[in-house]
């Protein structure tokens, strides 16, 4: 079977909207009728994301087979509608663990082992092993590999992949591999004068590891490129004008594949990799490629159309907000949800430690600043998160919303929290407490499970798609109903503790509603309380598995409560 392959490179700086760009070229290739899957290559030494910490390298993502991985995956499957695996995330750890693991077994012959040719051979049979595996509904290969690679060009942990790459274009054929070039062009001084000597020079430099770009996407201010910049990037860059794509500021990311649609990159890789030639699209893909389209553009123009009258503040309170990276899928989805109920969303980002009583003293702006956030915002959302900091600021916006009939939504740790504030304020145990907080603790309302390892951090959690059962006599659930009414929901899970079985009856006489439990029915998975208009936690993170055209049913149900919906929406299931 013919493959594409269509590579994301960037130059000058990180971070510089790589993910967005390899996801949007995905999208647009997808309604054009074509399978399309993803790989994201990192250069770091990890062997995953799963000990990074979300302030160094933001959010880590959770994949159904439990793949730890970058936030990147995220925007893949989010654009594409995907389900991805761990192995579409490569990174240097797991090639040069690879490699050594067949030296030691004798598969290289007692030859030298190198760079060039084992690490670079390991790199390209990896993606194209990967580059097979079915990942939409479909069940059959793609037609077409996007690969992001992450860093920027001349990064000395780039080489072996840039080589790699360089080795895999001839291996695969011209007419199958193109090369999507993201480069910056700052403007700079008081007359506004764009820049272009930082995108020829990485230009040259790409050109000099023997990659040449196909198409260059260069990112700029909210006026795009002036007048004679196109051209003279062009000219210095060995590229024809129309291959220069202007890829400006948007108010939202979902704006993007319209950018790149409207200045002809379709047809430009329609060209290019001579698809109408390769490979056949049946009649069905194609149509449900123009719907997804169609859909895709409806949301963009809805977005547009919203006033402040249509808008909903959302508290969020999180240990990493500095970074809101740390986020990235809660906000996408949050954005899903008020997005399909046509509701634009406010984002109050709160530091839980300084909803704590100790950072009064130290700092009372920020204390004061952060409780009147807090007591604005129309719902709350406490998040997932690991260690002690912050902790005791959750709890209080845990309790500030129970007592105060504000929707609430806890996440993993925020689930967590809800508990330990109940079992402290309403269960009369003062010295609740997590023993991930406070190993000491003599009620320990949330405990270590006992199959975790307590001394390896890495790829010991439980993790990826497990099942959730809605308890007998819970069919009047407000969040069984946003879930469609069944008996059982699939999420996605990344959590070392748990409820501790032992107090459940006594947090359950009181009026905290375990829900949803796991198969055993001993490890709780959704919290909810009846006297309140919308307060549920989830032990899993459904922000994991929203799409823009299918938000997530915790999400949807706490904007609709906390824009007095709720109620209204329900009568309509």
């Amino acid at each position: 079977m013919v493959k594409k392959y269509v590579l994301v490179s960037g130059g000058v700086i990180s971070g510089i909207g790589k993910g967005i760009i390899a996801s949007s070229t995905g999208l647009l290739l997808k309604t054009m009728g074509l399978k399309v899957t993803s790989i994201k290559i990192d250069p770091y030494l990890n062997i995953d994301a799963g000990t990074l910490s979300p302030l160094d390298h933001g959010e880590v993502f959770v994949l159904n087979d439990g793949g730890e991985v970058d936030l990147d995956l995220g925007n893949y499957e989010r654009y594409l509608d995907v389900t991805l695996t761990r192995a579409n995330n490569i990174t240097t750890g797991k090639i040069y663990r690879d490699v050594i693991e067949r030296e030691r077994k004798g598969d290289y012959l007692g030859k030298t082992v190198q760079v060039v040719p084992h690490i670079t051979d390991a790199i390209q049979d990896w993606v194209e092993r990967v580059a097979t595996i079915p990942v939409d509904d479909t069940g059959e290969e793609p037609d077409v590999c996007i690969i992001e690679l992450g860093g920027t060009v001349g990064d000395i942990e780039s080489a072996p992949f840039v080589e790699a790459m360089r080795q895999f274009q001839f291996r695969v054929g011209h007419e199958n591999f193109a090369l999507i070039h993201v480069s910056l062009v700052p403007t700079i001084g008081s007359v506004g004068e764009q820049k272009t000597k930082p995108t020829q020079a990485s230009i040259r430099d790409l050109r000099g590891l023997g990659l040449t770009p196909d198409l260059i996407a260069c990112r700029c201010e909210k006026t795009g490129l002036d007048e004679g910049i196109q051209a003279k990037i062009s000219m210095f860059c060995h590229v024809q004008p129309s291959q220069v794509l202007a890829v400006r500021d948007c108010s939202s990311v979902y704006h993007v594949p319209k950018l790149l649609k409207d200045q002809g990159m379709v047809d430009y890789l329609w060209k290019r990799l001579n698809i109408e030639k390769t490979i056949n699209i049946t009649p069905a893909l194609k149509e449900k490629g123009i719907d997804m389209w169609k859909k895709w553009n409806q949301l963009t123009t809805n977005q547009e159309r919203l006033h402040d009258s249509d808008a909903v503040t959302i508290a969020l309170v999180g240990k990493y907000t500095h970074l809101q990276d740390s986020y990235a899928s809660v906000v996408k989805a949050l954005e899903h949800a008020t997005l399909a109920l046509h509701k634009k969303l406010v984002i109050q980002w709160i530091e839980a430690s300084e909803l704590e009583p100790e950072s009064r003293p130290a700092n009372p702006v920020k204390y004061h600043n952060a409780w009147r956030d807090l007591c604005s915002a129309d719902g709350v959302l406490v998040t997932g998160g690991f260690g002690v900091r912050g902790t005791e600021g959750k709890i209080a916006a845990a309790k500030w919303a129970r007592e105060h009939k504000i929707p609430y939504l806890g996440i993993c740790l925020g689930l967590q929290i809800a508990v330990i504030e109940f079992a402290r304020n309403v269960c009369g145990m003062p010295e609740a407490h997590s023993v991930e907080l406070d190993e000491n603790t003599t009620t320990p309302v949330i405990v270590y499970m006992p199959e975790i390892s307590k001394t390896h951090l890495g790829g010991t959690l439980r993790v990826g798609i497990k099942s959730t059962l809605f308890q007998e006599g819970t069919e009047g659930s407000t969040i069984r109903k946003l879930y469609g009414g069944g008996s059982e929901v699939l999420e996605r899970h990344r959590h070392r503790y748990e409820v501790n079985p032992q107090m459940v009856d006594k947090l359950h006489t009181k009026g905290l509603q375990f829900v949803g439990k796991d198969e055993t029915g001993q490890r709780m998975e959704i919290i909810e309380m009846a006297d309140h208009p919308y307060f549920v936690g989830v032990q899993y993170h459904p922000e994991l598995l929203t799409r823009p055209l299918k938000p997530s049913p915790p999400f949807t149900g706490l904007i609709l409560a906390a824009t007095n919906s709720l109620q209204q929406h329900l009568a309509t299931l």
